[in-house]
């Protein structure tokens, strides 16, 4: 399997260290100084690279994903804060013959913990006394807050409290990891689900799962959606 990527700072650089150690090649780097063209050289670049990793900026994702398109190229972003402009990337590439994964985090355990907060949920708004509440901490270089995961947090509670406020509260310091809390508080005890992130790899783990899953495949998915289809498969073996 060969793959490119999009943005080469710390997760770039981690996804190909990875991807190494899986025999998957990288067959070309973009970055700022030298962008994702729709043009011959990219094309020859790529070669026969069957999907592209995008880990860049905000204000990059929809020109990626409309080049992607244009070079029929399968695309998986984890690149955060763009989100409100899922409804246009969605008319881009149904307009268009690729697969694309999107996801604000891609580490196997945060996803497999928003099943967990998503099930807490259901238990917990069946009784009046419990409130909903999110943390999340990050290093000091994150420039998004909430995070794009206690966001996501947010949807999945709001999906069993309807429109009761949800508080996220975000803290930016030092060099934490990464670090999300759910809790159910009460007057007269409280229930705390945490996730800490020890290191980026998981992250880079599961953009090139989601890069395997992807290939030969078209469509808008949701990273937690692809592992949900993932589980049910393996389920029915």
């Amino acid at each position: 399997m060969k793959i490119a990527l999009i943005g080469y700072g710390k997760m770039g650089r981690l996804i190909e260290e990875v991807a190494r150690r899986q025999n998957i090649e990288v067959a070309a780097r973009f970055t700022r100084a030298h962008p994702l063209r729709v043009d011959e050289e990219t094309r020859q670049a790529l070669g026969d690279a069957t999907a592209l990793i995008e880990f860049s900026a905000p204000d990059a994702v929809l020109e990626n994903i409309r080049a992607a398109a244009a070079l029929s190229r399968n695309l998986v972003i984890g690149t955060t804060g763009w989100h409100n402009q899922l409804e246009e990337a969605g008319k881009i590439v149904a307009s268009s013959n690729i697969g694309v994964v999107y996801g604000s985090n891609f580490s196997l355990g945060v996803n497999l913990f928003y099943q967990i907060v998503e099930r807490a949920a259901q238990l917990f708004s069946a009784f009046d006394s419990y409130d909903p509440l999110i943390e999340e901490s990050h290093h000091k270089f994150k420039k998004d807050a909430p995070s794009g995961t206690a966001l996501v947090l947010q949807k999945v509670l709001a999906t069993e409290y309807g429109e009761r406020q949800i508080s996220v509260t975000s803290v930016r310091a030092g060099y934490i990891p990464g670090t999300h809390a759910v809790s159910f508080d009460s007057t007269v005890d409280t229930i705390r689900l945490d996730h800490t992130a020890r290191s980026r790899e998981g992250f880079a783990e599961g953009a090139l799962l989601a890069a395997k899953w992807i290939s030969g495949r078209k469509g808008f998915y949701e990273f937690r959606e692809v592992l949900r289809l993932m589980m049910n498969h393996q389920a029915k073996k």
